[in-house]
């Protein structure tokens, strides 16, 4: 099992707020696919939400430097998970390969689109990944 150690980048078209930087992304496991790519991805992320702690805090408090720090996101919040209910990773990954095939978000690696679940990809150390959210325009449909 091979590890990486990659840039992430997560966008979203359509937002006013400057992008996200990019942040560094340890992946673990074989990819030879998209698809490999977006299951490795979702089943880390399902890991460390599962692994967050769900129990109420004893006096709930933010200092002003981490609500100023996470207002720059845009949502201020004490990072707890207020529900015992764990994210079931087989499901996950399911949708996230249904979002990319109904063209929820793209995927790019290195400033390279990859268009298609089952096209060959190779990731190196180093690599830049970009997912960006494709969000739907306020108004008429048509």
């Amino acid at each position: 099992m091979a590890a990486y150690n990659v840039y992430v980048n997560v966008k979203s078209i359509g937002k006013r707020k400057p992008a996200l930087r990019s942040k560094p992304y340890v992946l673990n496991g074989d990819v030879t696919t998209l698809r490999d790519l977006i299951t490795l991805v979702v089943e880390n992320e399902v890991s460390l939400y599962n692994s967050k702690e769900s129990d109420a805090m004893l006096l709930p408090y933010l200092a002003q430097d981490q609500i100023d720090g996470q207002s720059v996101s845009g949502k201020v919040s004490f990072g707890r998970i207020y529900s015992n209910k764990k994210a079931d990773i087989e499901k996950a990954v399911a949708t996230a390969l249904q979002g990319f095939e109904d063209g929820l978000f793209r995927v790019l690696i290195n400033d390279t689109e990859a268009k298609s679940l089952d096209v060959a990809v190779t990731i190196k150390d180093g690599d830049t990944l970009t997912f960006i959210r494709l969000t739907f325009l306020s108004g008429r449909l048509w």
